[in-house]
């Protein structure tokens, strides 16, 4: 039997990743953020100050593309890189004021992606659960 793309689980899950952020690219669009900043700002209006080591395994980047984007959030006025009092081989990133105030503008996102999906809340954890087991399994080799 010869698969077709729509008959794969990589392509069901690629597929829907791109139009989840399709879906978000409007949002944050409004706000001047890409997909991955607003990952990183997230990150960072939840614990604030953290390294780029921190940072990068909670979004998932490697710091050759993270420090990048450190810089344009940094230009863009929205985080200050600071070398770490205790040890200077790390950078702690710190929130801006206007950084912090963009939180609330970006605050009804979330409401907006789960109108979007057509999903109730408990049906779309519980499928979010079951895909990052499936990340964690397959990181794991089986």
């Amino acid at each position: 039997m010869t698969l077709t793309p729509p008959d794969m689980i990589c392509f069901a899950l690629y597929s829907a990743a791109h139009a989840m952020q399709q879906a978000y690219k409007p949002l944050l669009d409004d706000l001047g953020l890409t997909y991955p900043q607003y990952l990183v700002l997230m990150a960072l209006w939840a614990q604030d100050g953290q390294t780029v080591g921190e940072i990068g395994r909670q979004v998932q980047l490697e710091s050759n593309t993270l420090t990048p984007l450190l810089k344009r959030l940094e230009s863009q006025g929205l985080v200050n890189r600071r070398r770490d009092d205790r040890d200077e081989r790390q950078v702690r990133i710190v929130l801006t004021e206007a950084g912090r105030a963009l939180q609330q503008r970006a605050e009804p996102i979330t409401a907006c992606i789960v109108e979007k999906t057509g999903m109730s809340l408990p049906d779309l954890l519980a499928l979010r659960d079951q895909i990052t087991a499936l990340r964690d399994r397959l990181r794991a080799g089986g």
